[in-house]
This record gives structure tokens, C-alpha cells and sequence, in this order.
């Protein structure tokens, strides 16, 4: 079993702390999310990534209980996130998309609320559902709230608007698709962005042009170097630049596999060599494209 001790911690900027490396449950079926949560906070994660439109929040808050149950430890040792969908946005839509997502992880308070999307098209919802975490956070139902995919000119939007600066910013980053300039504007405003995909494991856009960053040569040259794995070396590589990453899961040997990330170091120049690798293409959907009509998914009530 890992030691929880030597998964080091960043701070947000509100001062709550966050485990740099969590369990992400994107296209985790319900009936393996279970399984999987279990398995990862039994071998030392802390923290568990999910969203009101994977459709497995229930499962998450089930196989939570189960963990802390047969433990004994506090609730407050498992950092929670979930996200709110675009169907949910508006003031009191986003209020109510809380008590949704509450209610089925079964919680009082969450660890971290973000916006899905920046729904670039009906902005000012986006900015009233902002405004609901806002509120959520003054009352003390979350004890911090972000946003996910908002690309430079949606993130300055917000900050033109919003009282709280977000806490994080959940975007796709991997080695073939950096975005360096997303990812300074976040640390200009002190946001710590949170990589999903942080592998570069996305299939469902990707043109298949430059295959898998698994098999990349310059990725599986760093590896063998270390006596690690592409996917470590991946890891490694967003951990030491700053990033929180939730890489994804079901099978117990690569969640043991990608916590394995804590003791070993990539040098200036391996860094430098896996930056280089970015290709700008995105793998994703591109967030402009995203309308409530194209991506509508009504989210049920608890």
C-alpha cells in the first residue's frame, strides 16, 4: 500500500489544500466506478475527480462510504470534485445542480465545484452559474470552486466578472497538446490547472495521425532512463511543472501504476524534451463548439 504521506500536496488560492494527483472516473461505467474508487483510496490516492454528466457520482459517494467505513478515517481525508453540466446553468440552476451532485455522492459539503464548460455562446449563464458557486462557497457547501476547459478569452471573461478567483481550471494537457500560453495566464492568476487526459489517452477526436503518447520514442527513451513507464514519465513531467492531474483508470494495476510517480526526478532537459512534443493539436471537443443544444444531457435529480 502507498504511503498517502508521499503524495505531496498544492495549495489553491483560497489556502485549502488539494493531493497533486487524484482517480479520474470520466467514461468509468457506474457498475466499475465502485471497484475502481475503492481500489485507488485503498492504495493511497486521496483524491477522486468526477462530474454530474459521467452518470457514476452515486457509485463514487458509494464506494467512498464503503472506504471510510471499513477504515475508520475521516471524510475529510478524501478530497471530492464533481462538475456541474452546461444543462444546469443559471443562477438557481447551478444552485439546485448542487444539491443534485450532493445528494447522490451523498455530502453535505464538497471538496471542489467547477463549471463543465465555458459555454461560450449564453456567457452570462455561465456567469450566473459562476455566480451560484460563488454563493455555494460564501455558505460553506464547497470549500472551493473552479472551472474546466475555459480557454484564455473565457477565463479573462470571468475574471472581468467574478468576485472569486477560480481555484483551478480543468483543461486537456498531455504531451501533444501543451496549450503554454492556457497555462500561464492560469498561473498569472495564481490557478492551479488540473490536467485531464494528462497521458494523452483521449481516442474520441483524435485523428490517429501521431498515434498514442504511449509509444511516443522520445517519452519511451526518458522511461527507460528512469526504469519507469511512458505513462510515469507523463505524469512526472505535469507534476513538476506544476499541474494537479486525475489520469483514469479501472484497471488496479495502472492505478497502482500511475501513484507510482513520487520518487524520481526528470532532469531540465527531459522536461524540455517532452514540451517539445506538442503539437497543438487538441484531442477533445474544441470548447467554442460547445452549445446546449449539440450537448444537451439533462442531469438527474438525486
Amino acid at each position: 500500500m502507498t504511503n498517502t504521506a508521499s503524495v505531496p500536496q498544492l495549495t489553491l488560492n483560497n489556502g485549502v489544500e488539494i493531493p497533486a494527483l487524484g482517480l479520474g472516473v470520466f467514461q468509468t461505467p457506474p457498475d466499475e466506478t465502485v471497484a475502481a474508487v475503492v481500489t485507488a483510496l485503498d492504495l493511497g490516492y486521496r483524491h477522486i475527480d468526477t462530474a454530474a454528466a459521467y452518470g457514476n457520482e452515486r457509485e463514487v459517494g458509494q464506494a467512498l462510504r464503503r472506504f471510510l467505513d471499513r477504515t475508520g478515517l475521516a471524510r475529510s481525508e478524501v478530497f471530492v470534485e464533481t462538475k456541474v453540466w452546461i444543462t444546469d446553468y443559471g443562477y438557481d440552476q447551478t444552485l439546485h445542480a448542487f444539491d443534485k451532485s450532493a445528494g447522490k455522492l451523498g455530502l453535505d459539503q464538497l471538496d471542489l465545484l467547477i463549471l463543465h464548460q465555458p459555454l461560450p455562446g449564453e456567457f452570462d449563464l455561465t456567469v450566473e452559474a459562476y455566480r451560484a458557486l460563488e454563493t455555494l462557497l460564501a455558505d460553506g457547501r464547497v470549500r472551493a470552486i473552479g472551472v474546466s476547459n475555459f480557454m484564455p478569452d473565457h477565463l479573462s471573461a470571468l475574471l472581468a466578472r467574478a468576485t472569486v478567483v477560480p481555484a483551478v481550471n480543468q483543461i486537456e494537457v498531455h504531451p501533444y497538446f501543451r496549450q503554454s500560453e492556457l497555462l500561464a495566464l492560469g498561473a498569472e492568476h495564481g490557478i492551479v490547472s488540473q490536467a485531464w487526459s494528462p497521458i494523452g489517452g483521449i481516442t474520441f477526436y483524435r485523428d490517429g495521425s501521431r498515434g498514442s503518447t504511449l509509444a511516443d520514442p522520445v517519452i519511451g527513451e526518458i522511461a527507460r532512463a528512469h526504469g519507469k513507464t511512458p505513462a510515469q514519465v507523463m505524469l512526472r513531467w505535469h507534476l513538476q511543472q506544476g499541474r494537479q492531474v486525475i489520469p483514469k483508470s479501472v484497471t488496479p494495476s495502472r492505478i497502482a501504476e500511475n501513484l507510482d510517480v513520487f520518487d524520481f526526478e526528470l532532469t531540465d532537459d527531459q522536461l524540455g524534451a517532452v514540451d517539445a512534443l506538442d503539437t497543438g493539436v487538441r484531442g477533445g471537443p474544441e470548447p467554442e463548439q460547445i452549445t446546449r443544444e449539440a450537448f444537451a444531457y439533462e442531469i438527474p435529480e438525486a
